[in-house]
């Protein structure tokens, strides 16, 4: 009898891999439980985290006060069980940590400014988002200034107390808006740039000084969280730019003067602490004005912030920089590009690509440090809660103030941070391994 073969002619159906060769269970045992010492580890180390955050979920919300007029609610002799946190005393203080001694009756003012900030980030931000290439030159041009008008109100200049200081400015637009269109005319980007700034800066003075007809609110009203993000706000956006016109400026060889300007200011900088800035900002500053030219403590603040951010981040840009292969500035050169198209377009977006995590680093100290002024004055989201602590109303509950603090704070740098990832992700070219 001859043998019979048969040839398949169908794939055999895919089956799934053992249970303990991959899944969660094969995970376990590899990571947590591949020796009998780890799995012990393991046990101990599991038992000392649940055993944390039933008391942390205990604290937090099983024993937690959320209504308290004072600080005798949330005492255990009075509510019968041991008590957690006093949550009713952040609810009870809550506008005055957010906007700490601003009129009440204009909170309206800063939350329109914060509901502009982040419709205008958002699309800049996110690509998924439509409106970009609108959204990034209202925020560059014009949302600082709106800002302005709004939390503060008009601001008084004494240019234009005089009908000569107001014709003096309204000849100078004029002459820069016909400077700007000729220049465009004549395709001369010089001209049309200086000619359209002028007009620009003296449209942004008349527009300050009109502060959209609302009440004036002193910057000594600021404070609570509302000051923490207008100074992280304005520390970020300037010490970017700032800190890369630094860097090149540090780099550029060919000019030894502004090479010096740059090295100096950046090393000066960095070997003071934040604190001798901030001092030096509220005390020194006015010295180097004009008699009769003055900045509140908030102006001086911003100042002190955004020149000590920038130094580190001139440091930060510079050593993107340096990763670049020399190469890339051959190629640049090989095109035709003269410094600014090469730097524009080759060699700083990868620069800045590359240091990413160190810049954003960077703003998440800045936000972090501005804690600091507090010193000269500012009553910032911190200083705030303490003042708050000290009241007769509340004495005890700085567990719960320090708490509610750090957990805002904890919000946003884990926000910064996870955007950092984003962003890197979206611009991974492939080099990386």
């Amino acid at each position: 009898m001859s043998d019979i073969a048969y040839v398949k002619t169908e794939l055999s159906p895919t089956l799934p891999p053992p249970p303990n060769a991959a899944g969660p269970m094969k995970w376990l045992k590899d990571n947590l439980f591949s020796t009998w010492y780890e799995a012990i580890g393991t046990v101990v180390a599991s038992a000392i985290l649940i055993y944390l955050f039933m008391s942390i979920v205990d604290w937090a919300f099983v024993t937690s006060v959320w209504e308290a007029s004072s600080f005798e609610d949330c005492l255990e002799r009075y509510t019968g069980h041991p008590v957690g946190a006093c949550w009713g005393f952040v609810d009870a203080r809550f506008n005055q940590f957010m906007f700490g001694p601003y009129p009440t009756d204009s909170y309206w003012r800063p939350i329109i400014v914060g509901i502009l900030l982040v419709a205008g980030l958002l699309p800049i931000m996110f690509e998924q988002i439509p409106g970009r290439k609108i959204a990034a030159p209202l925020m560059l041009g014009i949302f600082p200034w709106l800002s302005v008008a709004l939390l503060h109100g008009p601001i008084e200049m004494t240019t234009l107390d005089s009908g000569l200081g107001i014709g003096v400015t309204a000849l100078l637009f004029v002459l820069g808006i016909a400077l700007g269109l000729y220049g465009r005319k004549n395709f001369n980007p010089g001209q049309t740039m200086i000619g359209f700034g002028v007009a620009y800066c003296i449209g942004v003075m008349y527009f300050l000084a009109w502060g959209l007809g609302l009440e004036t609110i002193a910057t000594n009203k600021y404070g609570g969280f509302m000051l923490t993000l207008i100074l992280s706000a304005v520390g970020i956006g300037v010490s970017l730019p700032l800190g890369i016109v630094l860097a090149l400026g540090r780099r550029a060889s060919n000019m030894p003067l502004i090479q010096m300007l740059c090295i100096g200011f950046i090393e000066l900088v960095r070997a003071v602490p934040l604190i001798t800035i901030l001092f030096m900002a509220q005390f020194m500053l006015p010295l180097f004005l004009p008699e009769g030219v003055d900045f509140d403590n908030l102006v001086r603040a911003l100042v002190g912030v955004s020149l000590f951010s920038s130094a580190y981040m001139a440091e930060v840009v510079r050593g993107g920089l340096q990763a670049i292969p020399k190469g890339q500035f051959e190629a640049a050169d090989a095109l035709g590009l003269n410094y600014s198209m090469s730097m524009r377009l080759i060699i700083l977006p990868q620069a800045l690509k590359i240091v990413i995590p160190n810049i954003v680093s960077t703003f998440i100290g800045l936000f972090k440090d501005t804690t600091l002024v507090s010193i000269i004055g500012l009553l910032d989201l911190l200083l705030t809660m303490k003042q708050a602590i000290t009241s007769t109303k509340w004495l005890g509950m700085e567990h719960t103030g320090y708490i509610f603090v750090g957990l805002i704070y904890l919000v946003c740098c884990f926000g910064m941070s996870r955007y950092s990832i984003y962003l890197e992700k979206k611009l991974h070219t492939g080099h990386k391994r």
